[in-house]
């Protein structure tokens, strides 16, 4: 299920991670990115990071991500707003990043590495693209209460795969992040649908939603999935909130 959600994501032109933009600003504090030159996002989905990264720093960012359509999508937005020449996108698999070592400030990732099978190695290679002292930064999924035996069934089904605070804090150290912060975030339903739009923006949010549409209006296969991640899969995420893990190289 996880994949069809993905590829779904990826076909109508959307992205998300929990807290949305205020979730991202915070993380990219916590991680000085005002002293950044270069920085790498892991997982950039339709680029909303990297343009609106670009522009508020003025630094140089690279995005990468594993489909070859969502970096499409990204490559159209920086164009958008006009940050092409600060802005590299690059399809890549970040359990096997094609980078030097020491070579970025910081290097972050939004509700991506929860989708990777191998998280230890996914996150080794991003302490090692970053330079000593530089920052790794997280924003994934944590349970904020026990499911019950229903919700746990249905998150099974649906493949999510939300770690606990422990195993995040504990992946981070076996890393050999130092300084680490943790700030964990409760999810306000209503809240998180105005962040999602003020992230994305509403005009590709309207697209999307356009695409979304079509593809439930004629693919039978997309709409199973569709009904599923936004009927019952919904309820979900009344259990869901979201850490920020931060550590120094």
């Amino acid at each position: 299920m996880i994949a069809q959600y993905l590829d779904f994501q990826s076909t109508v032109g959307i992205t998300k991670h929990m807290g949305g933009l205020g979730a991202t600003k915070e993380l990219l504090a916590l991680c000085h990115v005002e002293e950044a030159r270069e920085v790498l996002e892991v997982g950039c989905g339709i680029g909303v990071g990297p343009a609106n990264l670009a522009r508020a720093h003025r630094c140089h960012v690279v995005g990468i991500d594993r489909s070859e359509q969502m970096v499409q999508w990204a490559r159209r937005r920086a164009r958008e707003h006009g940050v092409e020449d600060r802005v590299e996108l690059l399809v890549a698999d970040v359990t096997d990043l094609p980078f030097e070592d020491d070579r970025f400030d910081v290097a972050y990732a939004e509700s991506v590495l929860g989708f990777v099978g191998d998280r230890s190695k996914a996150l080794a290679e991003m302490v090692r693209v970053v330079r000593p002292g530089g920052y790794v930064g997280l924003n994934e999924s944590i349970w904020t209460r026990e499911l019950t035996p229903e919700l746990a069934a249905l998150a099974r089904d649906m493949a999510v795969e939300v770690q606990s605070v422990a195993t995040w804090r504990s992946l981070c150290e076996e890393a050999g992040l130092r300084d680490l912060v943790v700030k964990l975030r409760r999810i306000d339903p209503a809240a998180e649908v105005r962040n999602r739009l003020r992230w994305v923006g509403l005009p590709w949010a309207v697209r999307a939603w356009g695409r979304t549409i079509r593809l439930y209006a004629t693919d039978p296969g997309a709409r199973a999935a569709i009904k599923t991640f936004y009927g019952p899969g919904m309820s979900v995420f009344d259990c869901l909130g979201y850490g920020l893990f931060v550590g120094r190289r």
